[in-house]
Parts: structure tokens; C-alpha cells; sequence
């Protein structure tokens, strides 16, 4: 409109307040105040019959972008049936992914435009350093999140927007350092971790265990994330006679590992935590991968009626047979349903309490979240056979 000229008719005048009342309106929230990147997921949650935004963070590119397309699987298989029943109150949930490529710099940008889009909830990330990464800015703007990542540092931060759908590290290596040493009797255990957020919490937890069995690893050798040559490490693992080698590192890197240490003859039994389950650790080291054993809440889709079910569903949606991340992402996204209707919506801390009180009988264990945002507390023993992964007996 060109306002260079006078008004003359009062009509006019009334249509020029109106037109400003208008955008004040629409600039400002409910309660008078600007509409911020803090509020923005009270906001969206507050309109009747609108959908409620939910964030994915989670690699789709990249060495581990098959975890992240797994993860996506998982929870559009729960969030479709709960659309397709209605939704939260007739509101639908709208789901958009963003791809953080597995990098936490990547991840603390998406993070931030998350908090901008008025978004009530964020799944993800399948990295544990990348959910370090953007914990804060998400604690800050009250939206809360469900990671896949399992270094105890997740839960060491006691941010209570911060939950986790798989135990911590310690949970599995505890596990893991017991059938070791009081199973299997081995006394001399060698230690091969990278130093990112994930393979250092593997180190401090499996060490720490050893340590409280009375053991101290005949070798601890420590390398990068990014590393493809470990002959260095090896070679000096080999030389201490290892009874076990434990691998404290992400899926392929340790499908790497593993194949270089065959090649060297090291015939250590090789142990490890869930990576080494994984599809990209199993396509990684191949025929090398039997007979490695580690520990995961998840040992297969045919464990029961209810892994048989969920195996089945996924194959019908997406053409793949599921692993532990499409497992817990699924278990996750139940529980996230769970509570928003609880709060018939709404985002914020009374979503977060709401996923806190929930108890849940999933695919990777019974959850029950601890003030640490820990729901599930146990890991089982498995074995790979055949290319497929066994409970071990």
C-alpha cells in the first residue's frame, strides 16, 4: 500500500489501525512478548489442529549414514501407525529428517536451526559425540531429545531433556569384562579403543571393569577415529599373547580392526560392544566376523513374537531386516507417543517429565528412566554365526 498521501476519510483510518493491529498480532506470541527460537516448540504445540513438528538428526550421508537411515526406519514405522490411528488428539505428528552427515559441527548448526522451527522433539543422533554436540542447545531451548548414542558422558551431563534409548557403556562392558574373566577364565585381555566420545567411554568403562575383576590388560592401545592402518597396534597387542582382544570403536572402524588383526595372525577371541552386531560391521569384516562376541539389549529379530513381528514390519516398509538401531529407534518413538499423550502436545518440560514417567516393555528391554535420562539398564550376550548374530549359550 503507498501511504505518500493524506487520509481524508475516517473509514480509511479505521482499515490502517486494523492492518497494524493485525501484523502486531501475528509478530508477537500469545502472551504479548516476541516470538523467540526458545518458545517456538510452546508455540507450535499450542495450535489446536496443527501438526506437531518432530526433528530427526541423524547421519543420512557419510561412513555411518546407514545408522541414521536405520534410525529413520524405526521411528517413521512407530509415528506412521500413530498418524494412521488418529494421531495426538486428531493432530497429526510431521517428521523431517536432517542430515548432521555423522559430523558434530554439521550437528550443532541443524541443531540450531531446530530450535528456530518450532519443532517439540528431536530424535537422534546415532553418535555420541554428535549428541554431546548439540545437548546444550537443546537443554536451553527446552526441547527435548532421545539419543542412540551409549557414551556415559550422555548421561554424565543430567540434562533433563537429554533421554537415551540404550544402555550406557558401562552397562554393556560390565557385562561384556564378566563373561571375559569369570566366564571364560581370561587373564590376559589386550584393549584396542579410538579417542572419539563413544570409544573413549568404551575405554573408561571396560577398563574400569577389568580393573574391579582384578585384571590389567597385557595391552591398551588407543588410536583415531578416522584411522584405516592399525598394524602399528596390532603388532604390539600380538606381542603380549592376548587369551581376548576388546575393540572399543565405531562399526566400521572396527570391522577394519578385526580384519587386520586376523591378517596378522593375532588369534585372540575378538569381543566388543554393539558395533560390532551391526550391519556395517558384519558387511565390513565378513567372513571375519564369526565368532566374535559382544553384548547388546538387541540379539536379533528372532529372539520373540515381538522381534519377530517388528522384523517382519520393517521388511514390509522398507525391504530390510532390522538390527538393534531400527530396534531402539522404534522403542523410542513409542515412548515419545506414549508421552505426547499424555500432554495432549505439548513440548517443553512437561514433555520431558511426561517421557520420565513412562515405562515401556520394548524391543531392547523393559524402560524405566532414571534421573539421568537412562531407560534401559541390561545387555545380553551374543555371538556371530553364519554371518547372523546368536544368543550365546
Amino acid at each position: 500500500m503507498h501511504r505518500t498521501g493524506t487520509w481524508r476519510k475516517s473509514g480509511y483510518v479505521v482499515v490502517a489501525w486494523a492492518v497494524m493491529a493485525l501484523i502486531a498480532a501475528c509478530s508477537s506470541s500469545p502472551g504479548g512478548s516476541p516470538a523467540s527460537p526458545t518458545n517456538a516448540a510452546a508455540a507450535a504445540s499450542a495450535g489446536g489442529g496443527s501438526p506437531i513438528k518432530i526433528a530427526i538428526i541423524d547421519a543420512q550421508s557419510g561412513q555411518l549414514s546407514s545408522l541414521g537411515v536405520d534410525e529413520v526406519q524405526g521411528v517413521k514405522l512407530a509415528v506412521n501407525a500413530a498418524n494412521q490411528a488418529g494421531g495426538i488428539d486428531g493432530r497429526q505428528i510431521q517428521l523431517q529428517v536432517f542430515d548432521d552427515k555423522g559430523d558434530p559441527t554439521t550437528s550443532t548448526n541443524v541443531a540450531q536451526a531446530v530450535v528456530s522451527g518450532g519443532y517439540v522433539f528431536v530424535f537422534g543422533t546415532a553418535e555420541s559425540t554428535d549428541s554431546l554436540a548439540i545437548a546444550p542447545i537443546l537443554e536451553k531451548a527446552q526441547i527435548p531429545m532421545i539419543t542412540s548414542g551409549q557414551a556415559d558422558a550422555l548421561a554424565n551431563l543430567h540434562d533433563p531433556f537429554m533421554f537415551l534409548n540404550t544402555p550406557t557403556s558401562s552397562a554393556f562392558d560390565q557385562t561384556l569384562a564378566n563373561y571375559a574373566v569369570k566366564t571364560k577364565g581370561f587373564k590376559n585381555i589386550a584393549m584396542i579403543t579410538n579417542n572419539d566420545s563413544y570409544g573413549k567411554s568404551e575405554h573408561d568403562a571396560f577398563l574400569a571393569a577389568l580393573k574391579g575383576l582384578g585384571v590389567t590388560p597385557v595391552s591398551d592401545q588407543v588410536v583415531t577415529p578416522d584411522q584405516k592402518d592399525f598394524s602399528a597396534a596390532l603388532t604390539s597387542i600380538r606381542q603380549g599373547n592376548p587369551d581376548a582382544l576388546f575393540i572399543g570403536a565405531e562399526e566400521v572402524e572396527s570391522g577394519l580392526i578385526v580384519n587386520q588383526a586376523k591378517s596378522l595372525g593375532l588369534n585372540a577371541q575378538i569381543i566388543g560392544g554393539a558395533p560390532i552386531f551391526s550391519v556395517p560391521f558384519l558387511q565390513t569384516a565378513g567372513a571375519n566376523a564369526n565368532g566374535c562376541i559382544g553384548t547388546s539389549p538387541y540379539l536379533g529379530n528372532n529372539v520373540n513374537d515381538k522381534t519377530k513381528a517388528f522384523a517382519a514390519q520393517i521388511k514390509q516398509a522398507y525391504g530390510v531386516e532390522p538390527d538393534l538401531h531400527q530396534a531402539k529407534a522404534y522403542d523410542g518413538a513409542q515412548i515419545v507417543i506414549m508421552a505426547l499423550k499424555q500432554t495432549h502436545g505439548q513440548g517443553g518440560k512437561a514433555l520431558a517429565d511426561a517421557i520420565r514417567a513412562t515405562k515401556y516393555d520394548g524391543l531392547v528391554g523393559s524402560f524405566s528412566f532414571d534421573a539421568n535420562g537412562v531407560g534401559v539398564h541390561q545387555t545380553q550376550l551374543g555371538v556371530i554365526q553364519n554371518g547372523q548374530v546368536v544368543p550365546l549359550q
